[in-house]
């Protein structure tokens, strides 16, 4: 087992620090479940920075190509996968919950002496993936079949709607 990247948020952001690398997907634990295929890495880098609000945050970037697993054919497909996420900074829960009451899209954690740069990562990789996976089109010759026999309930109804009595 690796030893874990940790930083001081707080510090990272305030002096605009910053760091990246790549990570093999395998080592992601809860991403590996959500897979289809675990070979491949990802590419990261976090920069810290203040905003116009004089607030510190962390700005994380991620891209890879994971292959996951279409929900309507059930074979695998690639997922394009590129993060850019600005992560703002608050002291004390109180302080998040407020900011987040008055702006919803406001993307924020508590920051922490030993954030994990790792943890991080696979969380934002698993709010990026699709809750249900699949192909545009799946190419599947029964599926597309099964798709052109049912007739479309609207036009039926607007069928027997034209119908005289």
């Amino acid at each position: 087992m690796s030893t874990p990247i940790l930083i001081d948020s707080l510090s990272f952001a305030r002096d605009r620090q910053s760091r990246s690398g790549r990570i093999a997907l395998a080592k992601l634990a809860r991403v590996v479940e959500e897979l289809a295929a675990t070979d491949g890495e990802l590419v990261w880098s976090l920069q810290g920075d203040i905003d116009t609000l004089s607030r510190p945050f962390l700005r994380l970037q991620i891209q890879t190509v994971l292959t996951l697993r279409c929900q309507r054919c059930l074979e695998t497909m690639p997922f394009s996968l590129d993060v850019d996420s600005r992560i703002t900074l608050f002291t004390s829960e109180a302080r998040l919950e407020s900011a987040c009451e008055m702006d919803e899209s406001l993307d924020a954690i508590v920051a922490t002496e030993e954030l994990n740069i790792e943890a991080l990562i696979e969380d934002e990789v698993l709010l990026a993936l699709p809750i249900a996976p699949r192909h545009e089109n799946c190419g599947n010759a029964a599926l597309e079949r099964s798709r052109a026999e049912r007739p479309n309930p609207f036009a039926v109804l607007a069928s027997l709607k034209r119908q005289p009595e």
